[in-house]
């Protein structure tokens, strides 16, 4: 089968189009034909392995797992004799963080993986971009326990994170604050945002409005540039790090001092969060946002052009074209 394969870590031309063995498929595995898929910040980070420290988990030399890819949708061609909840035909979709796979054309996941059936209606395409951004901004609004009513500021909102956590607010009834750029103004309110904040033309962080919580979508702000934004007891989180990693250090310290904290949200990846998604997608109440689309081919250029750092929403990769 066709791939895009790394064999090394670096920059985005790493990546090379090869031919590679069809993945087997186990006694409770599902093999999927793989029609979309994406290209993130994840997958960014894991082609060029940084932080250096990811190198742990993906190989010290040279990259343990060579395709990557974290999203994807398309059909079952085949089941092992184990499953019940699949047939082949079934259209899904799913993520597949950490065993990678989905930049090719085929791809073996569990069958109780975070995989679950499309919505009737909904296109390869957009559900392809549906999990990565969703599941981190499901991960910000839980850790956070924003309840209906709240006032909560995205920072960042028109990444793949960010416009799927104004969405994912709106759906708990919580008050969105979004800020992003002047050119995205009309695309953040129509995602659902009670109020849109041009970071071009002011600075967000002197904004005169107090918040139960800020969620920093794109990790280039801190907990110190935000403190003042926070109402008592309010949370600041970040999808990053942060500086030294302050954002997993001051979730231990900021509590004892019982006032404004800061919380690390941790993702959850499996069958549950993908059902919600999908049930989300179903109801209207989120649709993923998609910048770009490439085919397979060029998909050197769709991990150039993610980081650039102008990517709004999802950049979908075409595995099958349209016929």
């Amino acid at each position: 089968m066709k791939a895009a394969v790394h064999s090394r870590y670096g920059p985005p031309d790493v990546v090379r189009i090869a031919e590679v063995d069809k993945p087997s498929v186990g006694e409770h595995d599902v093999l999927v034909r793989v029609h979309a898929t994406t290209v993130n910040r994840t997958d960014c980070a894991y082609r060029a392995a940084r932080p250096f420290f990811m190198r742990a988990l993906t190989g010290l030399a040279r990259p343990r797992r060579t395709v990557l890819g974290t999203e994807y949708a398309g059909v079952v061609e085949a089941v092992g004799d184990g499953v019940t909840s699949f047939s082949v035909g079934d259209r899904v979709f799913g993520y597949n963080e950490g065993a990678f796979g989905t930049h090719a054309e085929y791809l073996s996941v569990p069958e109780d993986g975070a995989v679950a059936t499309l919505p009737e209606g909904v296109t390869f395409e957009e559900a392809a971009p549906g999990t990565e951004g969703a599941h981190y901004a499901m991960s910000f609004v839980r850790t956070a326990r924003v309840r209906a009513g709240q006032d909560v500021l995205v920072y960042g909102a028109t990444g793949a994170i960010g416009s799927a956590a104004v969405q994912l607010l709106k759906h708990h009834g919580a008050t969105v604050t979004a800020v992003c750029a002047t050119a995205q103004l009309e695309l953040v309110k129509g995602l659902g945002a009670d109020r849109v904040v041009d970071y071009t033309a002011e600075d967000f962080t002197r904004d005169e409005q107090r918040y139960d919580a800020v969620l920093d979508a794109v990790g280039k702000s801190t907990f110190g540039r935000c403190r003042r934004l926070l109402k008592p007891g309010g949370a600041y989180l970040s999808s990053e790090l942060g500086p030294g990693g302050q954002n997993i250090f001051l979730p231990l310290v900021t509590p004892l001092f019982r006032g404004r904290r800061v919380k690390f949200a941790f993702p959850q990846q499996d069958q549950r969060v993908v059902r919600e998604i999908r049930d989300l997608i179903a109801t209207g109440e989120f649709r993923p946002v998609v910048d770009r689309r490439y085919p397979l081919e060029q998909i050197v250029d769709a991990y150039r052009y993610v980081e650039t750092g102008r990517k709004i929403g999802n950049v979908v990769i075409t595995v099958v074209p349209h016929t």
